[in-house]
C-alpha cells in the first residue's frame, strides 16, 4: 500500500510541477527515484535508473525518432515556405469570420492529420488565429482550445490513416496498420469535432462582452497574404504524404520479399510490426523532396530551415521518452502490479475496457499519448491481444480504441504539448486550461467511453 501511495504522490508533483512550469526532461528522473525510494526500492534506485529508465527512455527514441525527426523537419519546411500558413489562411477565408473557431480547428486538423507535428501546428496557426480572434473581437483565452481540439484529438487519435504517432504504435501490437476500424474512427472523431467546436462557441458566447482584450503577451504579427505560396502548392507535400503512406502500407511493401526480417540479425521482428514506421519515413522523406521542389525560391536556407527543424525534434522527442522512461519505472515497482492487476480487474470479461482504462491512466502518470499508450500496450499489449483472439475481438478495434484512449487524461496540466501550447500563445492554464481540458479531456474520453459501449454490445 505505501507503494501505491508513493506512486500517487510521485505523480500528483509531477503535474502539479509540470503545471508550475518545470520541464517534464528534469521532473521524470526525480519523481520516478522518488517513487522508488517511497516504495522501499532506494537501494536499487542506480540500477532502475541506468537499467529501466534510461533503458526504456532510449528504446522509444530507437524506434521513434525517425518520425519525430522527419515530421519536425517537413512541419518546420511547411512552416517557413508559407505552405502551413497558406492552408490555414485559405480555410479561414472559405469558412469565414462567422465560423472562426470551425476555421481554426479545421486548418490544425488538416496540417495534424497530413504528418506535421503537433507542436509545428501550434506555431503555424496560432499567428493566424490571433490575428482572426483579434479582428472580430473574441476572447484570446479560447485560442488554445481551439487549436487543442484540431491538433491534440480526433486528427491525433481518431481518424484512419492519420500520420501521428499515436495511430502507428498499437500497430506493433496488434498487427494491423494505420487504417484500422476505419467507421469507428471517423464516427468517433467527428463526434469529438463538433462537440468541441460547440463547446468553445458556447464558452464565447458565455462571455460575448470580454473582447480580445489588451496587454497580451507573444502577439504575431499580421501574416501578408501575398508572401504566401498558392494553396494548390501548399497542399501537395500534405497529399503526398497521405498519398503514399497509404500506397505503401497496403500495395508496395506487403509485396516485398522480407523474410530476412525473421533472422535473429534483425531481431526476428514480423513485417507488421515495422511497416507502419517504413510507410511513414518514407512517405515523410518524399514530401520533404516535394515541399522543397515546390518551394525552392521561398527558402532564404534550406540547410538552414532543416536544421532548425532537426533541433526543434529532440525537446518533443526527449519530453516524450524522459515520460516513457518516468512510466517504465513506475511499472517496475512491486506496487504496480496491485495498479496493473486492478486496470485489468476492471472488467476482465471485456477487453476493450481494460485498454481503454490502462491507456487513459497510463497516459495521465505519465502526461503522454505516445508514451502512455506505448507503456500501456508494452505492459499489457500480449495480454489484450490474448483476451481479443479469446472473446473473437477484432484487432483492428483495439488498435483504434488504444489510439483513442492514448487521446484522454493524456491532457492533464502537465501534458507537454498543453504547456508548449500555452507558451506560444503568451497564456497561462489558470486563463485558458478550463477549456482546453473539456476539448480534449472530457469529451475525448466520453466520445471513447460511448464507443466502447457500443462496441461492446457486439461482442
Amino acid at each position: 500500500m505505501e507503494g501505491v501511495i508513493g506512486i500517487l504522490l510521485s505523480l500528483g508533483l509531477l503535474m502539479y510541477l509540470a503545471y508550475r512550469g518545470i520541464s517534464v526532461i528534469i521532473l521524470a528522473p526525480v519523481l520516478a527515484m522518488l517513487a522508488v525510494v517511497l516504495a522501499g526500492e532506494g537501494s536499487q534506485m542506480l540500477g532502475i535508473y541506468t537499467q529501466i529508465f534510461m533503458a526504456k527512455l532510449g528504446s522509444f527514441a530507437i524506434s521513434y525518432f525517425p518520425i519525430f525527426l522527419l515530421g519536425a523537419i517537413f512541419g518546420k519546411l511547411m512552416e517557413d515556405s508559407g505552405s502551413a500558413k497558406a492552408i490555414a489562411r485559405s480555410i479561414i477565408n472559405v469558412l469565414g469570420i462567422r465560423h472562426a473557431v470551425f476555421a481554426i480547428v479545421a486548418a490544425c486538423g488538416m496540417l495534424t492529420y497530413g504528418g506535421v507535428s503537433v507542436f509545428v501546428v501550434a506555431f503555424a496557426v496560432y499567428p493566424l488565429a490571433a490575428a482572426l480572434f483579434r479582428e472580430i473581437d473574441l476572447p484570446k483565452r479560447f485560442i488554445p482550445a481551439a487549436v487543442a481540439l484540431g491538433a491534440f484529438t480526433f486528427t491525433m487519435t481518431c481518424l484512419p490513416g492519420t500520420s501521428q504517432i499515436h495511430n502507428i504504435i498499437p500497430a506493433k501490437y496488434f498487427g494491423t496498420d494505420m487504417y484500422a476500424a476505419p467507421v469507428i474512427g471517423l464516427l468517433a472523431g467527428f463526434s469529438m469535432m463538433f462537440a468541441g467546436i460547440a463547446w468553445i462557441n458556447y464558452r464565447i458566447k458565455q462571455n460575448n462582452t470580454e473582447g480580445y482584450g489588451e496587454n497580451h503577451s507573444k502577439e504575431p504579427l499580421v501574416v501578408e497574404d501575398h508572401t504566401l505560396p498558392h494553396i494548390l502548392t501548399a497542399v501537395m507535400p500534405i497529399l503526398v504524404v497521405v498519398l503514399a503512406n497509404f500506397l505503401l502500407q497496403k500495395l508496395v511493401i506487403p509485396n516485398w520479399d522480407t523474410a530476412y526480417l525473421g533472422t535473429e540479425k534483425f531481431g526476428q521482428v514480423n513485417v507488421n510490426n515495422v511497416k507502419s514506421i517504413w510507410s511513414m519515413i518514407m512517405s515523410l522523406v518524399l514530401a520533404i523532396i516535394v515541399v522543397i521542389g515546390l518551394n525552392w525560391k521561398k527558402f532564404v536556407d534550406v540547410n538552414a530551415t532543416m536544421t532548425k527543424g532537426a533541433m526543434g525534434s529532440m525537446l518533443p522527442t526527449f519530453n516524450t521518452a524522459s515520460e516513457v522512461g518516468y512510466g517504465a519505472t513506475i511499472a517496475s515497482l512491486a506496487a504496480f502490479t496491485v495498479v496493473k492487476n486492478a486496470v485489468i480487474n476492471i472488467s476482465p470479461e471485456n477487453p476493450l475496457i481494460s485498454e481503454v482504462v490502462a491507456v487513459n491512466v497510463l497516459a495521465g502518470i505519465t502526461g503522454s499519448a505516445s508514451g502512455g499508450l506505448t507503456i500501456a500496450l508494452e505492459a499489457l499489449g500480449s495480454t489484450y491481444t490474448e483476451l481479443a483472439q479469446q472473446f473473437s475481438i477484432n484487432p483492428e478495434w483495439m488498435h483504434r480504441l488504444a489510439s483513442m484512449a492514448s487521446g484522454g487524461f493524456d491532457s492533464l496540466p502537465h501534458n507537454g504539448a498543453v504547456i508548449t501550447l500555452l507558451t506560444i500563445c503568451g497564456l497561462s492554464h489558470r486563463q485558458s486550461y478550463k477549456d482546453i481540458f473539456m476539448v480534449s479531456l472530457v469529451i475525448p474520453v466520453t466520445i471513447t467511453a460511448i464507443t466502447v459501449g457500443i462496441l461492446s454490445l457486439l461482442i
